[in-house]
């Protein structure tokens, strides 16, 4: 029941304080932390305390982490990283979904969604080790196959050219299932009769499909591909976390990866926080851009 209590509506207090667990985790774990922006600018030593006599050095850690090649080597790595898993996590949950699209039959369709979804849920600390038993260079079922078919065998997370390509494909094979069924649910609100018109004008299945199925759900896919651009330097760390190995630093070593170990494992608290900073701001400013780019070309706006 709605209650007034001086002319405002109190009716929704339910609402709000089963919100409130939320809030507070966002509060600790999310604003909280940001306390700590300010080891970035000290020569941080953490005998001394969060709050004790640090000694300030201004952007010396800033200047210095521009300064230093791995810097730039987990930048591009992370770059590149972002921008393929962005590119292929739009195409083939695309293809995926016109394929299924084509599937009339009931059953099938909601097998194969249910299957190709299931991935989505696992997270990668458990997945990591899926990955890593069916990879393994000997006794993985992919190189075990390969060997039986007379092909030699691929260190998949080993190999520093090839485990970039495994973090992406591995990264589109958890969630392209998810992807798809955004873009099915596109494709249902397409107007019926215009296939209908097609059928009698004479047009194919792949006709109807580039003519009508994707200028349908052309808007969808431009909302979803400007959204993506805020993750442009968030190339994944849980996953390369779990399956990246010094002998690949060279292509595999991202930003948060580097990060954590200059913080956690080397102790260098100051300058790790100044590089977590330098990301956070240019990744506020890649958030900001796709909000707007989503609103002008896909008409979204956060309400």
């Amino acid at each position: 029941m709605i209650k007034r209590k001086g002319g405002r509506i109190t009716g929704q207090a339910p609402l709000h304080i089963m919100l409130l667990p939320n809030v507070v985790m966002i509060l600790i774990f999310a604003y909280l932390p940001m306390v700590g922006i300010k080891i970035a600018f000290e020569d941080f030593i953490p005998a001394k305390g969060l709050f004790g006599p640090q000694d300030y050095v201004g952007w010396k850690n800033f200047s210095y982490a521009l300064n230093l090649p791995e810097f730039w080597a987990v930048t591009r790595n992370t770059l590149f990283i972002a921008v393929m898993k962005i590119i292929f996590g739009l195409i083939v949950p695309v293809t995926v979904s016109l394929l299924l699209n084509e599937i009339k039959a009931g059953f099938p369709k909601r097998t194969i969604q249910t299957i190709i979804y299931l991935p989505h849920f696992i997270s990668w600390v458990l997945l990591a080790g899926i990955m890593i038993d069916i990879l393994a260079p000997s006794t993985g079922i992919f190189n075990v196959g390969l060997k039986t078919l007379g092909f030699s065998t691929i260190d998949f997370l080993g190999n520093p050219a090839i485990f970039p390509w495994t973090i992406i494909w591995t990264d589109v094979w958890k969630g392209f299932g998810f992807g798809t069924i955004i873009y099915l649910a596109s494709i249902s609100s397409i107007d019926p009769g215009l296939y209908e018109s097609a059928l009698i004008d004479g047009a194919s299945r792949l006709q109807q499909a580039i003519y009508i199925t994707l200028p349908g759900m052309a808007s969808i896919i431009i909302l979803v591909t400007t959204l993506s651009l805020a993750n442009v330097l968030n190339a994944g760390f849980d996953q390369i976390f779990n399956l990246l190995k010094p002998t690949v630093y060279s292509t595999g070593d991202i930003i948060d990866t580097f990060v954590y170990r200059l913080g956690l494992i080397n102790a260098r608290y100051s300058l790790s926080s100044a590089i977590g900073l330098m990301r956070s701001a240019v990744g506020i400013i890649l958030i900001s851009t796709s909000y707007t780019l989503a609103y002008k070309f896909a008409n979204y706006r956060i309400v």
